[in-house]
Parts: C-alpha cells; sequence; structure tokens
C-alpha cells in the first residue's frame, strides 16, 4: 500500500483522523521535513522516516517506491490539501512508484483563509503560483478572475529566487495590467500556527515584504449582494 495525504495547513489539529490513523500504522512515513515534523507525533518508533527537499525529492521518493513494491504500508505526507498545491509532487510520487495511488484530501491554508476572511468559495477564485513551469497564464487568469469581480485567494511562489511571485510581485504585475491601485488586499501569514495579518491596497502591498509562509486574499470591489430572504419586517 501507498498512499498519499494532506496534513493540513501546519497545526496537527487539522489532520484528518482517517489520515492520522493511516500514519500511526504505517511502515514507511515520507515528505518534506516540514510537512513530517507536522505530523512527527503520530509516526510510529518502527517506522521508517524518508525525508526530502526539492532538490533530492525525486531520488528519495525512488526509495519509498522501492519499499512501497517489496511490500511496506507507506505514506507520504503533503503540506495542506494534496490538489491545492501539491498535484506535481502527487506525479512524482505516482512517477516513481509506476501506477496511480490513493489519495486523501486535507485542510488547506486556502481553507482556513476563507474562514479566518469571511468569503465564500462560490464568489471567490484560488489560485496557485506555488507550482512549476511557466507562471504567464496563471497570472493573465488572475487579471481576468479580478476584472469578473470576484475575490482571488491566491498562494504565491517563494522558493525560486529568479521566478519568485510574491504578494509585492502579485500586486505590482496586477497594477501593471490595469488593476485599481485601491482594489482591497490582505496577506496573512503561518496560518494556525503564529497567525499574523496586513490590510491595506494593491498600490501599499506593492511596498510591503512578507515571509515565504505567506497567503494573500485580493477582495472584489462590488461584493455579490446576498441573496437570502430579507429580514423579517420590525412588529
Amino acid at each position: 500500500m501507498i498512499i498519499c495525504i494532506g496534513a493540513g495547513p501546519g497545526d496537527i489539529g487539522y489532520l484528518p483522523q482517517r489520515s492520522a490513523e493511516l500514519i500511526r500504522n504505517a511502515d514507511v512515513v515520507a515528505g518534506f521535513n516540514a510537512v513530517v515534523n507536522v505530523v512527527q507525533a503520530l509516526i510510529p518508533q518502527s517506522a521508517e522516516v524518508v525525508l526530502m527537499g526539492y532538490r533530492d525529492q525525486v531520488a528519495q521518493l525512488d526509495k519509498v517506491a522501492q519499499l512501497h513494491h517489496a511490500g511496506k504500508k507507506c505514506v507520504v505526507v503533503f503540506m495542506g490539501d494534496i490538489h491545492f498545491s501539491g498535484f506535481q509532487y502527487l506525479e512524482r510520487v505516482e512517477r516513481a512508484c509506476g501506477h496511480p495511488v490513493d489519495t486523501i484530501p486535507g485542510i488547506s491554508s486556502a481553507q482556513i483563509l476563507a474562514s479566518r476572511a469571511k468569503v465564500c468559495f462560490d464568489e471567490t477564485t484560488f489560485i496557485t503560483f506555488h507550482r512549476r513551469g511557466d507562471l504567464t497564464p496563471f497570472k493573465r487568469h488572475l487579471v481576468h478572475v479580478l476584472e469578473d469581480q470576484r475575490n482571488a485567494i491566491v498562494i504565491p511562489c517563494p522558493w525560486d529566487e529568479a521566478r519568485s511571485f510574491m504578494p509585492w510581485h502579485i500586486a505590482a504585475y496586477l497594477l501593471e495590467n490595469g488593476i485599481p491601485a485601491q482594489q482591497p488586499v490582505e496577506v496573512w501569514e503561518h496560518l494556525t500556527q503564529a497567525e499574523a495579518q496586513w490590510r491595506g491596497t494593491l498600490a501599499e502591498c506593492a511596498h510591503q515584504r512578507f515571509s515565504d509562509m505567506s497567503i494573500m486574499l485580493i477582495r472584489t470591489m462590488n461584493p455579490i449582494p446576498s441573496q437570502i430572504e430579507p429580514p423579517p419586517e420590525a412588529q
């Protein structure tokens, strides 16, 4: 068995019970160092832990695949939810194993942000730049989302200095592409951990600096009015 699980946004309290059970019964637990640290308390002493980073992930996943094919119960942990920013990592797992693998979703920072900021996903588009490859189509999509008067929850790209797309880069790009300078923006850092929040305008965001553990909410300037029934008239 090999299964990939979303470990949540950084607080083990958000880990799904099914995922916790799989970790407790695993022969092998694998993932990036920071993600494995989140679930460390659940890993049995008998389990083999396979840690990795961006540079050695392919080689380390090959090792996990070998253990899987040898009959070990393997769990690969992802930060947040697998299908929000982890799909390329999932592709690497499946390439190493040579077949599709089962997944269990987790709570993502985007879901936590929606809860903290009281925005509805029906009226909000989620876009992640935390990916390898050409970011241009996703940048254009973000412009269209805001032009369509929707909220946008955005995960920046922090880990490659040559192509980083952090909140200040995102703000500058949007301003260059006609999004109003007064568009309201929030940047939240270390959700579910040492949370910090910043609120301002797109123009102000272009001059701010935030940590790698950041997520943005760009609010529409024309919120959709409530469509529930009107309140009862006062007697």
